[in-house]
Formats: C-alpha cells, sequence, structure tokens
C-alpha cells in the first residue's frame, strides 16, 4: 500500500491514483513490487529532527528514506521536507516534488547518489521516470 501524510503541514495536490500508479509502474521497471511505502510530507524543522534523531546527521535536506525492502518488494518510510521542495522548485521547476517522490523510491530499487557519477545516473533515472508520467498523463 502506497500512503500519503501530511506531518504537521499541508497535504500537497496531488493525483494520488496516478502517482501511485506510476510509483507501481517505476518499481515494477526495477524489478520490484511494491509494499507498504508511506510518504511523509513534513516541514524543514520536522525533517531536521529525523535526521539529528535516527541519523546523527544535524542539516536540513529535502527527502530521507528508510528502506525496508526485501529482495523483491520495497517498502519504506519516506520524509519530504516540502519547505525544501519548494524552495528548489525555483531552481529546477515545477515538477520538483514529483521529482523528489520518484527519488525515494528510486532509492528504496537500490539506487545511489553518493558520488558524483552516482547523483548524474539517478538524476537521469528521475529524468527517466518523469517522463513516462508524462506520457500516461
Amino acid at each position: 500500500m502506497i500512503c500519503f501524510y501530511a506531518d504537521r503541514v499541508e497535504m500537497p495536490s496531488l493525483d494520488r491514483a496516478k502517482v501511485e500508479a506510476w510509483i507501481r509502474s517505476t518499481a515494477a521497471q526495477y524489478g520490484f513490487a511494491t509494499g507498504n511505502i508511506n510518504y511523509i510530507f513534513c516541514s524543514d524543522e520536522r525533517i531536521l529532527e529525523v535526521n539529528r534523531q535516527f541519523l546523527g546527521h544535524d542539516y536540513y535536506t529535502d527527502i530521507i528514506t528508510f528502506d525496508y525492502s526485501t529482495r523483491s518488494v520495497v517498502s519504506g518510510d519516506i520524509y519530504i521536507s516540502l519547505d525544501t521542495v519548494y524552495a528548489n522548485q525555483a531552481e529546477y521547476g515545477e515538477n520538483e516534488l514529483l521529482r523528489v517522490i520518484i527519488h525515494g523510491l528510486l532509492h528504496l530499487t537500490g539506487q545511489n547518489d553518493k558520488t558524483p557519477e552516482d547523483e548524474r545516473e539517478m538524476h537521469r533515472k528521475e529524468d527517466v521516470a518523469l517522463g513516462k508520467l508524462k506520457i500516461d498523463s
């Protein structure tokens, strides 16, 4: 089940059925079924709390992904700071929320962005996924 929650922020406007189908389709492209995936939309302050409490990091970020996947089923909790996403829209465009949503899923499928090369490849995969959402709309 794919769920969307708002943690002390206003729920962003999403065509949930369309976004859920897109997430499932993208997971399948990487050989995974979708299990329980929780997208938790929150503020910068909340994501900082999560970052400090669970990862020992003392900085803001746009997304934190907790991976509970098995070999064939992606599952996890994905925290997304809407403050950061909306601030980044000016630089990266109006699809930034969708990009971050799929970014979290890509992490659940084993994609990494630790090195500059990995980061470029992750961005390419995000672009491919975003293109499929537009095609299917």
